[in-house]
């Protein structure tokens, strides 16, 4: 267990130094053999950039020796400020549904863009994928310097100006997407990817989405199936007929 004389330090310079050793090591063993350098060829070009690159360099960065694709985004807040993996796009609907909130559409964003730029492609989508345009659209403060063909309908959290009447209502609900996002991750996968590649990510962030959409059809169908069986309860144990005098 490393103390406050300096032993997380210590033991991180005699890892880097061991597996220096290793790659140098295998390099020499494999040296003059086609085949071998041919197969090893990715895998010691990973772990010697994960070994040569520095904490505050600018540029790509490895993070995962088996999921390259896998990068660091800044979240802002001070429990997270950080999160390892792939952007993702959630849309749902504003208004209150007796169903509950459906995502209508998900996507994976990789190379990590800035939010604002993907806002115009991920309303294309939406409308193409619903048949419907959006009338308004509420985001987060992320989007802000936003690419929206008609900026006039797209509203950040916390605006001030244009905001009023139903525009307020429906805005203080921007929020109600968060929960969508929590039960996604918990209950849908979305937290940790098993599919490999970039593929997998945008695989997975689609089926996540499929999945809430089948729990809501589910919890609408068994509210529906017990609102019918307590009608029959009634129905069956009503008072019986009288008979009619003869």
């Amino acid at each position: 267990m490393p103390n406050s004389s300096g032993g997380i330090s210590g033991s991180c310079v005699s890892c880097a130094a061991g597996w220096a050793g290793v790659i140098r090591d295998i390099r020499r063993k494999i040296e003059g053999q086609p085949a071998l350098e041919e197969a090893f060829a990715l895998p010691l070009g990973r772990a010697s950039q994960i070994r040569s690159q520095q904490q505050r360099q600018r540029g790509w960065k490895l993070y995962s020796f088996h999921a390259p694709e896998v990068e660091c985004i800044g979240k802002g807040k001070a429990s997270a400020p950080y999160e390892f993996g792939v952007k993702a796009s959630i849309v749902t609907n504003n208004r209150r549904a007796p169903g509950g909130l459906f995502v209508l559409h998900a996507s994976s964003l990789p190379e990590n863009p800035y939010d604002g730029h993907t806002l115009r492609n991920v309303i294309d989508r939406t409308e193409t994928l619903t048949g419907c345009p959006i009338e308004r659209a509420y985001v987060d403060k992320g989007y802000r310097g936003h690419d929206a063909q008609n900026p006039r309908r797209v509203f950040i959290s916390g605006q001030k100006r244009g905001v009023f009447g139903v525009i307020k209502r429906e805005l203080r609900r921007r929020s109600a997407i968060e929960p969508i996002i929590g039960h996604m991750k918990t209950e849908g996968h979305l937290g940790r990817c098993y599919l490999k590649g970039r593929a997998g990510d945008a695989a997975n962030v689609i089926l996540s989405a499929v999945g809430h959409n089948f729990r809501r059809i589910l919890a609408w169908l068994r509210e529906l199936l017990c609102l019918f069986l307590v009608r029959l309860c009634r129905v069956l144990a009503g008072p019986a007929p009288l008979n009619s005098p003869s």
